[in-house]
């Protein structure tokens, strides 16, 4: 997505009226790899929109901020239209039993997670059902409503498409009272565990409640960094640039959440912020022929 190109298509038609094709329209066969039929958008886009979307849980807004600023011409609801597309997309390749079954019979038992992920509130709910020893993908569906009839409706499907050779034993969630009971009505004698990383987050709630005061008050410690900025970006000297460069980096510390509880937000702030402190206290000791700088007063 380095700039925008236009291919401009050749549609043939047959001359011949003894031909079964005649007139009939005759698309280039590359077609086909550039985008999907009837859109503007290359995959690479599509790609993007998609990754964005359900790697790190970015909303429409935040898409289509990123595409800008890649110079993507796009309207918010052609960002919502196309997620739409990936998650169809998705959903055609990963409901193919027959790719994934061959390995499934190699390990000879298979432990099922389930999860949903809905990055804006009243979106659809784009539910994964995984194989956790493989890594394996059964099936993704987006969902408006996730009640337990609709999650019994997912669990059935996957369950008719896995061989008697291929029992069930175990399923992992995050534990909400719809997945409970669907996994109950689907897999009554199979085991159901809480998901890990949901049971270390909750062990870990105490901790993650105090480092995230200790980041507010860090955060209120570091206000003004915006004027600093407007300060520096008027002045064409080069040690401007540098102290630029780091207020840059201090406003990057202050947006990184982390991810908890894998990552305590506040001290990774605070570790940051060390590093840059240790970093300015070195340049100012430096000598200014050597392109030390000045500290300026805040």
């Amino acid at each position: 997505m380095q700039e925008q190109v236009r291919y401009t298509l050749k549609i043939r038609r047959c001359q011949n009226t003894a031909c079964d094709w005649f007139r009939k329209p005759l698309r280039p066969e590359a077609e086909g790899g550039l985008a999907l039929p009837y859109s503007e958008y290359g995959f690479d886009v599509l790609a993007f929109i998609g990754q964005e979307r359900f790697a790190f849980h970015r909303t429409v807004p935040e898409i289509h901020t990123l595409l800008a600023q890649r110079q993507v011409d796009i309207s918010q609801r052609q960002v919502t239209h196309l997620i739409a597309r990936y998650e169809e997309l998705l959903a055609s390749k990963l409901m193919r039993p027959d790719h994934w079954q061959a390995r499934l019979r190699e390990q000879g038992r298979v432990i099922l997670s389930l999860d949903g992920l809905q990055p804006d509130v009243g979106h659809e709910v784009l539910w994964l059902i995984r194989e956790v020893l493989s890594g394996e993908v059964l099936l993704a569906r987006p969902l408006m409503t996730s009640s337990e009839d609709d999650l019994v409706a997912l669990l059935i499907e996957v369950k008719e498409a896995l061989t008697e050779r291929l029992p069930v034993v175990g399923v992992i969630s995050d534990g909400q009272r719809a997945i409970r009971l669907a996994v109950q009505r689907v897999f009554p004698n199979v085991p159901h565990q809480l998901c890990q990383f949901h049971s270390l987050r909750e062990a870990a709630r105490p901790l993650l409640e105090v480092d995230r005061h200790a980041k507010v008050q860090l955060k209120k410690r570091l206000r003004g960094i915006k004027r600093i900025e407007s300060a520096l970006e008027v002045r064409p000297d080069p040690q401007a640039r540098v102290l630029l460069n780091y207020a840059l980096t201090v406003r990057s510390a202050l947006t990184d959440d982390g991810r908890p509880p894998l990552v305590a937000s506040g001290l990774r702030l605070q570790q940051r912020i060390r590093q840059i402190h240790d970093s300015l206290e070195r340049l100012e000791d430096a000598p200014l022929k050597k392109g030390g700088v000045k500290r300026i007063k805040t």
